[in-house]
């Protein structure tokens, strides 16, 4: 494993992305972003690398236009 620093304990990453831990906690269950655990205690942990490729994919798709109140 590489140095523990690169990577974010469930907290530390649901923060960083601006969502609920429990979201973050989905998305590993679903496969949609890959859970590493911690060699001692067994925590979740998510390299920033992987959430800085998550932010960019979002920051790519085009918004969808507003529609006008009435």
């Amino acid at each position: 494993m590489e140095k523990l620093r690169e990577y974010m304990t469930v907290k530390e990453a649901a923060a960083y992305l601006g969502v609920c831990a429990n979201t973050l906690r989905n998305w590993g269950a679903a496969g949609e972003i890959k859970e590493r655990r911690h060699p001692m205690n067994g925590y979740r942990l998510y390299k920033r690398s992987e959430l800085d490729r998550l932010i960019e994919m979002v920051d790519q798709v085009p918004a969808k236009p507003r529609r006008k109140p009435r």
